[in-house]
């Protein structure tokens, strides 16, 4: 009897905090309910490049902390991220595929973390896009820490940006140890 309220009282309040989760995570949804579902995945020519990894999330553009919470947007997942002619795909074990048509990628950088998930310095990948009028950022980490290089290069590639605008990946480990020192 000692120990029965003491049980219940934990049992109470570890309910209670999952209540409050759930709370918090569906008046995010119901904040985002503007955002526009994601498109079709159209049929696609051959991978150029494909490399396996993780769906780590997607947030609104420059706020690495507001993850979108609809169209299981903010649901990390093992995923594949493969490089087509029409656009990147990311095909997500668990949740539906994201397809980022060349149009609406914005660009590319490295990140070490966002939306609950933080690495080294530089682990992740994270695109930039839009989904209708709304700018995003979807984070990806690699499997191998060797694929990360040349998938960062082949999305630079398809930035719609002006190259020399563009910071090489040796530029940004070089401005990165400079911050660092």
């Amino acid at each position: 009897m000692d120990k029965l309220w003491p049980t219940i009282f934990a049992v109470l309040l570890v309910l209670a905090a999952f209540a409050l989760i759930w709370v918090g995570w569906r008046n995010r949804q119901r904040r985002q309910a503007e955002t526009l579902p994601l498109p079709e995945v159209p049929e696609l020519s051959q991978a150029q490049l494909s490399v396996p990894g993780q769906y780590v999330a997607t947030t609104t553009e420059g706020d690495w902390l507001d993850r979108i919470a609809v169209h299981s947007l903010g649901l990390r997942t093992q995923a594949e991220l493969s490089l087509h002619p029409e656009g990147i795909l990311l095909a997500r074990r668990g949740a539906p595929d994201l397809f980022i048509a060349n149009g609406h990628y914005d660009g590319v950088r490295l990140e070490s973390g966002m939306a609950g998930k933080f690495v080294e310095k530089d682990g992740l990948v994270v695109l930039s896009w839009k989904l209708g009028e709304q700018a995003l950022d979807t984070g990806f980490r690699t499997q191998r820490a060797a694929d990360r290089g040349p998938l960062f290069l082949a999305l630079q590639k398809l930035a719609p940006q002006d190259p020399a605008e563009t910071p090489t990946l040796e530029a940004q480990e070089l401005d990165s140890t400079e911050k660092d020192g």
